[in-house]
């Protein structure tokens, strides 16, 4: 006989569910997930609130009497010529992503599909424009292209005329179609990388050469990529400041952005309900194009093409035309973004840069004495680099947390703070500025006298511009960890908050520093807040520069985009090389 072992009875205390640390009641997690839904509810509404509030009142928010009318939007239709500045906007915001398409679709499909010479090099070669803001590359293209820039003059002696006019709505497109062009060319490249050469076999067995196949089977399956690209890019041109302000306001050109820069900053005595009513008007547009990219988008899974036996994408050899392809992709990085960068980073060592004279004669530090001379631009050299530090430590924590709370949380409105964390992506910048610069006015003194003013407003500002572009970096990674980590966790008696230190947090790290990356990139080069946000103390890179621009210091100005240049470049080498090898963490 066997003898049977019997464990002794459980005691009473073993029966009780594990003790989680509660605060009046609710536990930690529950609590923490409130408050990552109140500061990210903050953080969005701040601005929007005031904004529409504005838009329907007779006279500054701060200033009381005020009283509800409908006037302001009849204001601004009949007497500021909004209906030009609408039109100019579509013009110019279509024009531009139809140009950055025609740059990003045939790059990606000869960079990844093609057999391209040096095709490495030039993939990311069409990376880098992402990491130079637009305003930098429009005073490069000035620089360059503009009617006394080098290469028109030396056209114009060569030809007797320059080709182009750089201060017109086209100009203003293909400037701003380059430096948006890299964002279509990274959606639809991962596409291809991705996509299952099965399809392309098949047409080639029914007798299909390398040309139709990319027009027939590889260039329609980009539609989703394609589609998501151009509304981000419409958003974003008509959400910019930088390159209407340089070209299109010298000659009478306005678009939503500089009108409200100047019938806000620039104006006397501003309109104020105008002001917020164009505010309404270009945020409802920006929500519909998000909107019109989500309709678009539902049923995208038609256009799947990568299945659990999918095949490596082969490429085409094209032959002789292959040539063509490498001029294609040498114009568009030597033309649209070597050429105007190495300008203006050569402009700056010089003291006059025209082909009348040999820019070799007159090499000079001087342009980098001036800045380091005036402690006003040391300052917003220094503010811009602490308020990206920062933000780039803040805004991806909060994203971290958002998107566990959104993700991988039983919080009942964890759908809800998905949303806000992306609603920024559909909120112009300047906007963003007026929005907080009533919100700081409205606000009590304790409160708004502490923040306005300073690199505080900015950071948080231009954080919430960045929010977006983090919760989408560390959303992806935070689906790819499977549930029973939190399943083994929580048997373990861990509740909700200690699973997410101890587990997820961890496993993490490596998208938050990613993300602090890319946080870092997108709030150096941020400004358009500031135009209404930052004091005299609290100058950014891109306002100084603006202010020297219109000073005619040109010279300064280029040396400030070639400071900004290269602490992005050092930032961005030294954070690759600290996480290389790490990211199977």
């Amino acid at each position: 006989m066997t003898a049977t072992v019997t464990s002794p009875p459980p005691q009473r205390d073993e029966l009780k569910p594990p003790r989680y640390r509660t605060i009046a009641g609710a536990g930690r997690g529950t609590w923490i997930q409130y408050a990552v839904l109140g500061v990210v509810a903050l953080l969005v509404l701040a601005p929007v609130v005031p904004t529409l509030y504005q838009s329907f009142l007779d006279r500054p928010l701060y200033e009381a009497g005020g009283v509800f009318t409908l006037d302001t939007y009849v204001r601004l239709f009949t007497e500021a010529n909004f209906g030009q500045v609408a039109l100019n906007t579509v013009l110019f915001a279509g024009l531009t992503t139809v140009l950055a398409q025609l740059i990003a679709v045939p790059m990606a499909v000869l960079v990844v599909r093609t057999r391209l010479p040096l095709g490495r090099l030039a993939a990311g070669g069409m990376q880098w424009p992402f990491f130079i803001s637009s305003l930098i590359l429009g005073f490069g293209w000035i620089t360059m292209y503009g009617p006394a820039g080098f290469v028109s003059v030396w056209v114009r002696d060569l030809v007797g005329t320059v080709p182009w006019n750089l201060y017109s709505i086209p100009g203003m497109a293909i400037t701003e179609a380059v430096a948006l062009a890299p964002i279509a060319f990274v959606f639809c490249s991962n596409a291809l990388r991705q996509s299952d050469a099965s399809l392309e076999s098949a047409a080639q067995v029914c007798g299909a050469g390398p040309l139709r196949i990319l027009r027939s089977v590889v260039l329609p399956m980009l539609r989703p990529p394609i589609v998501y690209s151009s509304v981000l890019i419409a958003s974003m041109s008509i959400e910019t400041l930088s390159v209407p302000l340089l070209y299109g306001q010298p000659v009478g050109i306005d678009v939503f952005s500089t009108f409200l820069y100047t019938n806000g900053l620039q104006a006397i005595d501003p309109d104020y309900g105008v002001l917020g009513a164009a505010s309404v008007i270009i945020l409802l547009v920006t929500v519909l194009l998000v909107w019109v990219q989500v309709k678009l988008l539902r049923n995208a899974q038609r256009f799947v093409s990568v299945r659990g036996k999918a095949t490596r994408p082969r490429q085409f050899d094209l032959g002789r035309l292959r040539w063509a392809g490498i001029a294609f992709v040498a114009i568009y990085l030597v033309v649209g973004a070597l050429i105007p960068i190495g300008g203006l980073i050569f402009r700056s060592f010089t003291q006059v840069f025209t082909p009348l004279q040999s820019p070799f004669d007159t090499l000079s530090m001087a342009n980098y004495e001036r800045i380091f001379t005036y402690p006003a631009y040391i300052q917003s050299i220094w503010n811009s680099i602490l308020i990206a530090l920062i933000g780039a430590v803040l805004v991806s924590l909060l994203a971290m947390f958002a998107v566990v709370v959104a993700r991988r949380s039983p919080f009942r409105f964890g759908r809800l703070v998905e949303y806000l964390s992306l609603a920024p992506q559909a909120m112009p910048g300047i906007i963003v500025g007026i929005g907080y610069f009533w919100a700081l006015a409205y606000a009590p003194a304790s409160i708004g006298g502490l923040i306005q003013g300073t690199i505080w407003a900015l950071v948080i500002a231009f954080g919430l511009r960045a929010l977006p572009g983090a919760f989408g970096s560390i959303a992806p990674v935070v689906m790819q960890l499977g549930q029973e980590l939190d399943n083994a966790a929580r048997v373990s008696g861990a509740d909700w908050f200690k699973t997410f230190t101890r587990v997820l947090g961890r496993l993490l790290t490596p998208a938050l520093a990613g993300s602090m990356i890319l946080v870092f990139v997108t709030m150096i080069k941020e400004y358009s807040p500031a135009v209404f946000l930052a004091g005299a103390e609290s100058n950014v890179i891109g306002t100084t520069a603006l202010e020297l621009w219109v000073q005619g210091n040109t010279g300064s100005v280029a040396a400030l985009a070639t400071l900004q240049i290269a602490i992005t470049a050092v930032f961005v080498g030294i954070a690759n090389r600290l996480l290389k090898g790490r990211s199977h963490a």
